[in-house]
């Protein structure tokens, strides 16, 4: 049974908020799964009108372009995340075992399922890990960045870093130290999928384990402490 939460975006990625209709939702759960199938480059809006069974007209009433398109899926994705990790550390106050929640729900986030019935966790958790460096590795990144494209990746690091800031007071790179948590899940289980020659770990299918210990063993040392 899906759960009944709201994701809240940026207007200004969108022209109508899919979230809102049915048509809507179709868009972003067959986007999902198309640009998981075939990449970014080779995706475009007539592709997805033909998997959905509708018109390239009906997809631009909502989205400008299929980077606005990505950026939204990206986006959601880090709200997601974010809502997952309030779930987990609810009423736990130890920060250092709020830090190990927040790692292991960066590497496995995907397995919370089932969550929103458009939308397939596990395969959007496989296009941010492919795809979601394309959201902001751009020309156009400062332009999109005051107009607040990239706030829901914002808050997410900002949640990180404060905890980190619990364990450490005066650390000097809390900030640097949340976004490369989460970049370094997502970059780990590519490499160990795709560039085994870049990594130190592998994976399994959806077996994850030996990240979540590779992120636990650089956060933790540090600074300065054990998990619990």
């Amino acid at each position: 049974m899906a759960i009944g939460i709201r994701i809240s975006l940026n207007e200004k990625l969108y022209l109508r908020d899919p979230q809102e209709t049915l048509l809507g939702r179709r868009i972003i759960k067959e986007s999902i799964l198309l640009l998981d199938e075939v990449g970014f480059e080779a995706f475009n809006f007539k592709k997805l009108a033909i998997a959905m069974k509708s018109t390239e007209a009906s997809v631009y009433r909502y989205f400008e372009n299929k980077h606005f398109l990505l950026i939204y899926l990206v986006s959601w994705y880090w709200e997601w995340v974010t809502y997952l990790i309030d779930i987990h550390v609810m009423n736990v106050e130890d920060p250092v075992r709020r830090l190990q929640i927040i790692i292991e729900t960066f590497v496995y986030a995907s397995k919370d399922n089932p969550s929103i019935d458009y939308v397939n966790e596990s395969v959007l958790h496989r296009l941010v890990i492919a795809e979601g460096a394309k959201a902001y590795h751009t020309k156009q990144v400062d332009k999109e960045n005051t107009d607040g494209f990239f706030l829901n990746y914002k808050k997410l690091c900002a949640k990180v870093a404060a905890v980190i800031l619990e364990i450490k007071p005066g650390f000097l790179y809390p900030h640097a130290m949340a976004s490369n948590l989460f970049e370094m899940a997502n970059n780990q289980i590519y490499f160990a999928q795709h560039l085994p020659k870049l990594t130190d770990v592998t994976v399994k299918e959806d077996d994850f384990d030996e990240v979540e210990e590779m992120l636990e063993f650089f956060a933790f040392r540090l600074l300065g402490c054990g998990k619990k």
